[in-house]
């Protein structure tokens, strides 16, 4: 049998050094695994309150596209329909500032006035919703330009998503031209 001082083995400054290297490169991959779970989970609320908004715009189409008029709001993020397939109501959209925060959140609410009492169709608008109403004309029918823009971190406006559309009530009607000597052989709808 070998005595006890000639068997080999680590010293404590190998080991020492082992678990410096090794938690270095732990440190290195958890940090790695931490910056990927956090990019994945603002994509999916960027993912989510992109969605919310296009669902908020499609239901926003269906209640113009039913809509005979639209009233003139107080503010440009207030939008009223009349007769919007609901037998002689009203439908109204607003945005309105989410308490403690910088966003907005959409409503839609079924009368003429609108608040934060109605039913909310998404959030996360960096500014209250623009809609502008076009009266029809002879040429075409009554439009609703709708403009959301969409962003999770206010102060990175390059990452702002927005949803900007023209949506034609269907329902209005094109104003009458009547017409005059001198416009014979141009077209005009009829009366």
């Amino acid at each position: 049998m070998a005595p006890l001082h000639e068997e080999g083995g680590y010293s404590v400054v190998e080991l020492l050094t082992v678990m410096v290297i090794l938690s270095v490169v732990l440190g290195g991959l958890t940090q790695l695994f931490v910056s990927g779970s956090n990019a994945q989970l603002d994509q999916n609320q960027r993912f989510e309150a992109q969605q919310a908004a296009r669902v908020a715009m499609d239901t926003l189409k269906r209640d113009v596209h039913c809509s005979t008029a639209a009233l003139p709001g107080t503010t440009s993020s207030l939008l009223i329909l009349a007769d919007p397939c609901v037998n002689g109501g009203y439908v109204s959209w607003c945005t309105s500032a989410v308490s403690g925060t910088s966003w907005y959140a959409l409503y839609r609410s079924a009368s003429n006035s609108c608040n934060s009492s109605g039913a909310a169709y998404g959030r996360y608008f960096t500014t209250g919703a623009v809609f502008s109403y076009t009266q029809q004309s002879s040429q075409s029918l009554a439009n609703v330009h709708v403009d959301l823009p969409v962003n999770l971190r206010s102060s990175a406006a390059s990452q702002t998503y927005r949803l900007v559309d023209d949506v034609a009530l269907r329902n209005s009607a094109r104003t009458c031209v009547v017409a005059s000597p001198s416009d014979i052989g141009s077209p005009s709808p009829p009366c």
